[in-house]
């Protein structure tokens, strides 16, 4: 056997176009920051909707009874001050509980906005112990980690091998969080190798027959890994160069099949100007449309279950593989990656709600019983529209079929509210969205000065992120 060679290599070039790119490159693009606001306040708005659930809420705070910071990270939305660490994790997983929040669907799907968690708890500790961060450099953060996180998504498939999205937020805070704090080229590097040798969480919570909440707080997880990893670096915490192409050791021999890691495109805004929204259902996005169409068919056979023969849903090959789910459903989180339960749910009633997940819901015996005449297909069609570029449709179709042999009409819907082709139509409603999970969780004095605040883009964007976050904290 051949002796190891000695000797420290280069950085992989994956790690430098990163770490270059979190410190140093200038955003240009207005469209991607007039996103970044409505993604800030989708992205709170879902924190702040996931706070009515006691699954997500017993996992708040200080990790024991007493460990908080004065000074430190708060929490939107609680009266929480923690080490930035553990503010990141809280953040991140009200974010990601009720799977309401952004999407990028690529190669690997994921959720950009999870990295707010690390972004903001760190922005937050540095304008309350004097660095003169802003709001508008909590945008710029939010673009610099969509975009690496969805550029690194358009050709490497990690859900392929096992592996679990978070990974890319873990990277994509990593880098984001390090530069925040005024790391070194060097140190950003050193970093993003450490977040990349962190491998990867499996995605057994996912899937059937596992499915749980772990897949709820497991971006807030990765982005709080990151913030450790940033603040290790900017110690001179040693980084591993050829963490990813190392032989027999790097994370492309090891998890990875032996596959390079690619870069499809040069980092810029992309990611940010045209990330989906989920702005009327807290469904998995695969799904979106699928809801959309069920509700359109709601009004026809809300008063025919009983006459139903079966149901037919088309989609496309990652709806077939992610969430075709037949059986039992054990828990929440096992019924929002469901696409039978899904359509059933606006069938019945003509919504879908957070709430609709629980198991008060899931009791009804009407449910159980649409989804068992269900049937799941893939549309070739609707597969090509999902990876062609200069598209990215999420296209389903429903048509409900009744034993007299009649049928309603074929429901097909290409794109979802959330995508940028609907950006018009979308954004009054996701303004809407934010504006009743902000009057639902603060008393009405707080919650129209909160209002208020979101209304003037540039005010907001100049205003220092510690005043922004006292605007959004409760009393204790």
């Amino acid at each position: 056997m051949a002796a190891n060679l000695g000797g420290r290599p280069d950085p992989d070039p994956v790690l430098v176009d990163i770490a270059e790119y979190a410190s140093s490159f200038q955003i240009a693009s207005e469209l991607a920051y007039e996103t970044a606001h409505y993604c800030l306040m989708d992205t709170l708005a879902c924190g702040f909707l996931a706070l009515k659930y006691p699954a997500c809420t017993k996992l708040l705070g200080p990790v024991v009874p007493g460990a908080t910071l004065s000074g430190g990270a708060r929490v939107p939305g609680t009266a929480y001050e923690l080490d930035p660490i553990n503010a990141a994790f809280n953040i991140g997983a009200m974010i990601r509980w009720l799977d309401f929040n952004d999407t990028w669907l690529a190669a690997e799907w994921n959720h950009p906005s999870d990295n707010l968690g690390g972004i903001l708890a760190v922005a937050d500790y540095l304008s309350r112990n004097g660095k003169p961060i802003k709001v508008r450099d909590v945008l710029t953060g939010m673009i610099k980690a969509h975009e690496i996180q969805g550029v690194l998504a358009l050709q490497n498939s990690f859900n392929r091998v096992g592996l679990d999205h978070v990974l890319l937020v873990r990277v994509a805070s990593t880098a984001v969080v390090s530069a925040m704090l005024g790391g070194t080229r060097e140190q950003i590097i050193n970093a993003v190798s450490n977040a990349w040798i962190d491998g990867g969480a499996l995605r057994t919570y996912r899937h059937a027959p596992n499915t749980g909440s772990r897949k709820s707080w497991a971006a807030g997880d990765a982005t709080s890994r990151a913030v450790r990893l940033a603040l290790f670096a900017l110690k001179d915490e040693m980084g591993y160069p050829s963490a990813l192409s190392a032989r027999t050791w790097g994370f492309q021999d090891v998890l990875f099949k032996g596959k390079p890691i690619v870069i499809e495109r040069p980092f810029g805004s992309y990611v940010m100007e045209n990330v989906l929204f989920k702005i009327s259902y807290p469904a998995e996005f695969h799904a979106q449309t699928a809801v959309e169409a069920a509700m359109s068919l709601h009004p026809e056979i809300k008063d025919r279950l009983d006459a139903i023969e079966r149901v037919v849903i088309e989609t496309q090959e990652p709806g077939v593989r992610i969430i075709d789910k037949t059986g039992p459903l054990a828990n929440p989180a096992d019924r929002d990656h469901c696409i039978q339960y899904m359509v059933a749910i606006p069938l019945i009633f003509g919504r879908l709600t957070a709430a609709d997940y629980e198991d008060d819901i899931a009791q009804d015996p009407r449910i159980d019983a649409l989804r068992s005449k269900m049937q799941v297909r893939e549309n070739a069609k609707f597969t090509e529209e999902y990876y062609a570029a200069d598209k990215r449709y999420i296209g389903n179709a429903v048509q409900v079929f009744f034993k007299d042999g009649t049928c309603s009409e074929r429901a097909e819907v290409n794109v979802p509210l959330g995508h940028r082709q609907r950006r018009d139509e979308g954004t009054p409603l996701l303004v809407k969205k934010f504006e009743a999970s902000v009057e639902a969780h603060f008393p009405a004095k707080q919650a129209e000065s909160i209002k208020a605040v979101f209304a003037d883009r540039k005010a907001l964007a100049a205003m220092s992120v510690s005043n922004f976050v006292a605007k959004l904290v409760t009393a204790a």
